[in-house]
């Protein structure tokens, strides 16, 4: 087996064995599946991603998965997500919501058993003084 082979072997879990194939998902799938479900939480102000993830960012390239690690099984799946929460919100209920979501979007869309969703804060959303600064009106011709 080569080292792709591997690595694609790694990255991929089993759904259901029929008589007539397989079903099988990258574990990017799942992970993207994994943070749409958890920016939908009101009170989420992103998701943390870390130093690579700002970079990738800061170059315009956009990341679903963001945050999101994904431990494969063969019919089963363990999630991390790394969140930035709003701050004055609930972060217990926050987090509730989110394993939830999390688990219920897996569950349902793949197949696969949600066996933990471990929700870790890493940063909170101050909200800024802002000036409403009047847009400049244009000169109109006429």
């Amino acid at each position: 087996m080569t080292g792709n082979e591997l690595a694609m072997k790694q990255d991929i879990t089993t759904v259901k064995r029929e008589s007539y194939g397989t079903v099988a998902f990258a574990s990017e799938v799942i992970a993207i599946l994994a943070g749409l479900a958890a920016v939908d939480v009101p009170g989420v102000a992103g998701m943390s991603g870390g130093f690579v993830d700002g970079l990738v960012e800061l170059l315009g390239r956009k990341n679903l998965s963001r945050g999101i690690k994904i431990e494969l099984g063969q019919e089963e799946v363990a999630v991390d997500a790394s969140i930035i929460v709003e701050y004055g919100k609930s972060i217990p209920e926050i987090a509730g919501m989110i394993q939830s979501g999390v688990k219920q979007a897996i569950e349902s869309m793949t197949g696969l058993k949600v066996t933990e969703v471990n929700v870790r804060v890493q940063g909170l959303k101050l909200e800024t003084q802002t000036q409403d600064i009047a847009e400049p009106v244009l000169a109109r011709v006429k």
